[in-house]
């Protein structure tokens, strides 16, 4: 079919909803986040995950 034009149509049967969630991504130890020009890493402890910063994750 070269030259012809072609449209898809996507057919939605339903509304779908996602929800979703934030919080403030800070430092375990300090408190100090992305906006303090730190990088945060997450890590698994044996209680669950925990964000560190830069200099505080270095210490682990």
């Amino acid at each position: 079919m070269q030259g012809a034009n072609q449209a898809i149509m996507q057919i939605l049967r339903k509304s779908q909803y996602t929800t979703s969630s934030v919080s403030k991504v800070e430092c375990y130890v300090c408190g100090k986040g992305l906006e303090d020009g730190h990088s945060i890493t997450a890590k698994t402890l044996p209680h669950g995950i925990v964000l560190f910063c830069d200099v505080h994750y270095s210490l682990q």
